[in-house]
């Protein structure tokens, strides 16, 4: 249930901030179908990533994923 309300708020994130799944992929630096699967909630996403992404979207990880906040104290 988690990973499915995580793919849900990524792709609702990206397309509140006008990114096409193309666009935020190459921001990314992964393909297409690696972002396609995260949103889809097939591929796990790991910390990294979604750091990567709240930083490319202009949102903080907490936003995407709550369990996010000791993760962003650990790179303070």
């Amino acid at each position: 249930m988690e990973k499915n309300m995580l793919a849900q708020r990524i792709r609702a994130f990206r397309k509140l901030k006008g990114f096409t799944q193309n666009e935020l992929a190459e921001r990314l630096d992964v393909s297409i179908a690696v972002l396609g699967s995260i949103e889809r909630g097939t591929r796990k996403a790991d910390p990294k990533i979604i750091l990567k992404i709240s930083e490319t979207l202009g949102i903080d990880p907490e936003e995407l994923a709550p369990a996010m906040t000791s993760l962003r104290s650990d790179r303070a």
